[in-house]
């Protein structure tokens, strides 16, 4: 029998509120705290005693998400590596645009990655991705260079993850829209001869727990931990010698912004030479107030969802706030693509899923264990020791030009080398996401000649001094 993902309300028991149920390493709640310190310190121990990783038990036993059967490769096994970015399993990635030549596949040659990273509750998680050794040369100095990508906003449903679209650019069953639109940046950058390693993020693809959606440390983890386990890849031509770029727009400018904060301490084996953040959603309080309402609403979902499983003690406060309706769109949303929150929930007020009729804002802003936990995921509190650019379109109001912004601002007050441009671009549609999805492609090409020159070396000027008179 094949196990389904069942993304209706009853995912939910009444009368308190459920994060959705997988099955998953570590369970929520009590039970899934014990669980999950019981998992930490098997692992450990196995690891000190030589133990090797064990095949999933569930590896036989597919996962179908909204009609879409996860090939098995996405189930983690019951036991991890010791080491952050260690590959845990590999195989052939066959692209969707690949062209035959005699040096070999163009673009590239793909392989299909899980590695192992650290979450944010310290413990052990499988992380699924792609690396693709790029057909075309490096005609920078030194070795070949590797672009680690974080992909945008892709959804919930682990049949979103951007490994698959790399294999499948459009899934359109009737039962969900997957579009993997970062194919683009991605093909963009072999071209230029950099090797990139692609993360789909903790949880999505990854069939044993949910994907936790812009949580800061989770994502800017997943992403060095990329990095590291491209290097053991067989026959990648990257090593630990070969500089390192950070590259993403949106959920993957969130995710690029903390992992460059984070490097210093968390990944310093890792030779970071520059980092795009484009778009980033460094302020999640601020951020949250342009998603509600807007086309992109169905997002707001994903990131309770995320929190949920991460902190189980806030599933009484949601279970208190939340409606019936609400927790019905939670799980809904839980096994949804972007293209399904679009058509599913776009335009969609917070107020709507609430009991008091307040919106999510309304309820952060009274509620104090709601704001500190948007407060702990904050970008711009720890200074990037690497060049970066952060990019935002002036008229974005999905992910606010503003916060975006404050971001540069608060890393230039910490004496990083910041290259800060407001993209400026006539307003394109409020709340239907053009304003924050144009910048997305007319920046790219100068996002990535940016990054290609710190990979070759070339030298990166702060442009801090003129935040004053920028947009």
């Amino acid at each position: 029998m094949s196990r389904v993902e069942q993304p209706r309300r009853a995912r939910f028991p009444r009368p308190s509120l459920r994060a959705p149920s997988r099955p998953r390493t570590a369970g929520r709640g009590t039970a899934g705290a014990i669980t999950g310190r019981l998992l930490a310190a098997g692992i450990a121990a196995a690891a000190c005693l030589g133990a090797q990783t064990l095949p999933a038990s569930a590896a036989t036993t597919p996962v179908i998400s909204r009609g879409v059967e996860i090939p098995a490769f996405y189930t983690p096994p019951q036991t991890l590596p010791a080491a952050d970015g260690t590959l845990v399993r590999t195989e052939s990635l066959p692209l969707a645009l690949s062209l035959p030549s005699l040096g070999g596949p163009l673009p590239g040659k793909a392989t299909r990655l899980m590695y192992k990273s650290t979450d944010s509750n310290g413990l052990p998680v499988a992380v699924t991705g792609a690396y693709i050794e790029p057909a075309a040369a490096w005609k920078g100095s030194g070795p070949r260079p590797l672009v680690a990508l974080a992909p945008g906003t892709m959804g919930q449903g682990d049949q979103c993850a951007a490994s698959l679209g790399l294999q499948n650019p459009l899934t359109l069953n009737g039962e969900t829209v997957s579009v993997g639109y970062e194919d683009l940046s991605i093909y963009r950058l072999l071209a230029a001869g950099t090797a990139v390693v692609v993360t789909d993020y903790a949880g999505l693809g990854a069939t044993d727990r949910l994907h936790t959606y812009v949580s800061r440390v989770d994502g800017g983890h997943a992403l060095l931990d990329a990095a590291r386990a491209a290097r053991g890849v067989s026959g990648a031509s990257v090593t630990a010698a070969s500089p390192v770029g950070l590259y993403g727009y949106s959920q993957g400018g969130g995710a690029s912004a903390s992992a460059a904060e984070l490097q210093p301490t968390y990944a310093p084996d890792v030779k970071l030479a520059g980092a795009y953040v484009g778009a980033p959603p460094a302020d999640l309080a601020a951020t949250i107030k342009g998603i509600d309402g807007s086309a992109l609403a169905g997002a707001l979902g994903w990131s309770l969802n995320g929190f949920l499983q991460t902190d189980p003690s806030l599933r009484p406060v949601a279970d208190a706030q939340i409606n019936a309706a609400g927790k019905a769109a939670l799980a809904d949303l839980s096994t949804m693509c972007i293209g399904d929150a679009l058509f599913g929930y776009g335009f969609k007020k917070s107020s709507s899923w609430t009991t008091s009729g307040k919106s999510l804002s309304q309820l952060v802003d009274t509620i104090p264990q709601l704001k500190s936990t948007l407060d702990a995921q904050r970008i711009g509190n720890l200074k990037p020791t690497t060049p970066v650019r952060v990019a935002t379109g002036i008229q974005d109001d999905i992910v606010p030009h503003a916060q975006a912004r404050q971001l540069a601002v608060d890393w230039c007050k910490k004496g990083a080398n910041v290259t800060y441009d407001a993209i400026v671009l006539p307003n394109l549609g409020d709340k239907i996401v053009t304003n924050h999805l144009v910048p997305l492609l007319t920046d790219q090409g100068d996002a990535i000649s940016w990054l290609t020159d710190r990979l070759a070396g070339k030298s990166a000027s702060s442009n801090c001094w003129t935040m004053p008179i920028q947009p």
